[in-house]
């Protein structure tokens, strides 16, 4: 036989109010504080990228004596090192400098892929943008170029991004 308790109307009264203080502190935090996401007078550059950066060093042939050295399933005619270069990223907007730093590759050999992920908040309208991309550490100067002079809306995102194998820079 089960046996039932009394309710208690303190703790009924006790749930009411603390479900209406969780409903009211919920209710508030879904309208208040206002968030803005850009000023309105605002535009968003994002550069956002992640590739590999060219090897560090150029690829060789192996000799017929290291290749009689090896085990056979190790013989690979074609050696190049594993070590990527780094990807160094030069943004000017207007002439003058909006970003400049440098995307390590990823992993312990250094042969991941460099990744980097930034935002500007810039004023809309018109506006010069250069940027500059170097991924190959046996180039000196930059080996990819984008200059540009384009209008950017209120609230308009513009994405910086790599692609080698479509060609280089691109702004979307």
């Amino acid at each position: 036989m089960v046996s039932k308790s009394p309710v208690n109307p303190l703790m009924l009264v006790g749930q009411v109010v603390f479900y209406g203080l969780f409903a009211v502190i919920i209710g508030y935090f879904s309208t208040s504080p206002d968030y803005t996401h850009l000023e309105p007078d605002k535009a968003l550059i994002k550069l956002s990228f992640s590739t590999h950066g060219e090897p560090v060093g150029e690829c060789r042939d192996r000799t017929p004596e290291e290749l009689a050295k090896l085990a056979p399933n190790m013989r690979k005619a074609r050696v190049c090192p594993r070590e990527r270069s780094p990807i160094t990223v030069k943004i000017d907007l207007d002439g003058h400098s909006l970003f400049e730093g440098v995307a390590p590759p990823t992993g312990l050999s250094k042969d991941g892929t460099s990744n980097i992920y930034r935002r500007f908040e810039v004023p809309a309208g018109e506006h010069l943008l250069s940027v500059k991309m170097n991924d190959n550490v046996r180039i000196q100067d930059f080996n990819y170029i984008k200059e540009e002079r384009l209008t950017l809306q209120p609230a308009q995102i513009l994405v910086i991004d790599l692609r080698k194998d479509h060609g280089g820079i691109f702004f979307e």
